[in-house]
């Protein structure tokens, strides 16, 4: 069995009711369970909150929420994995067990269902134990400043400042997506970035995390820019 497990506690506070807060005309939730359901991946959907009306709004729009996430892996300091080990348990103890899990975030409205179905794909051709999105920096990472105690500038790898660009490796980071894995990984706590995981390559202008109001608005009008294109390009 395959299963998404989307985490949707209710106590965000940098944006307050953040998982079902209206994105682009509906709960931000909402986009991530219909590009789930639209990928046609998944056995069962899940989403793993412990806020009722969360829950209401996750089955509004076609996800299930067989249970309510317990307080001790409900906080600011709960990890993914936590959460997602709850949910596998659950299912176990139904006497369902799911084979692979894909933890898909609550608040990732660029989501697509064709890397949804890459990831699955990777997933098991690679016979890793993970798959997830990643996408490029826009600058070398090596070229990278601080700002010191004193409150001047200094870099933080001096022996890059004078070298070219595109002599300097290529560098990723996590697309905070979503996350596809075998059960027995996540049960495991096998470590996500490592060698035990294949990346999915997102172009850029897929990517935007929203941890405050300003990266909300910025991913709003991306949003707006990537749809009006969609409708303007021939079917």
């Amino acid at each position: 069995m395959k299963v998404a497990i989307i985490p949707a506690r209710g106590g965000s506070k940098r944006i307050p009711r953040k998982n079902i807060r209206l994105f682009a005309g509906k709960p931000i939730i909402a986009h991530s369970i219909g590009t789930a359901i639209e990928s046609g991946c998944f056995d069962r959907v899940i989403v793993s909150t412990d806020d009722p009306e969360i829950a209401a709004v996750a089955r509004e729009w076609g996800a299930e929420t067989p249970f309510l996430r317990p307080p001790s892996i409900a906080d600011d300091h709960t990890g993914t994995n936590a959460v997602v080990k709850h949910a596998l348990g659950w299912l176990v103890d139904q006497g369902t067990p799911a084979d692979l899990a894909c933890c898909l975030y609550a608040t990732a409205p660029f989501v697509q269902a064709r890397y949804l179905q890459e990831g699955l794909v990777r997933l098991i051709e690679s016979g890793r134990s993970y798959s997830f999105t990643v996408t490029s920096f826009p600058f070398p990472v090596q070229r990278a400043v601080r700002i010191n105690a004193d409150g001047a500038v200094e870099a933080i790898w001096p022996e890059n400042i004078f070298r070219r660009s595109q002599d300097l490796e290529e560098a990723f980071h996590d697309a905070g997506q979503f996350y596809w894995g075998t059960a027995e990984a996540f049960l495991n706590d096998v470590v996500v970035f490592s060698p035990a995981s294949v990346p999915i390559v997102l172009p850029r202008h897929l990517v935007q995390d929203i941890d405050t109001f300003e990266d909300w608005r910025r991913a709003e009008l991306m949003f707006r820019v990537l749809q009006e294109e969609q409708a303007s390009c021939p079917s």
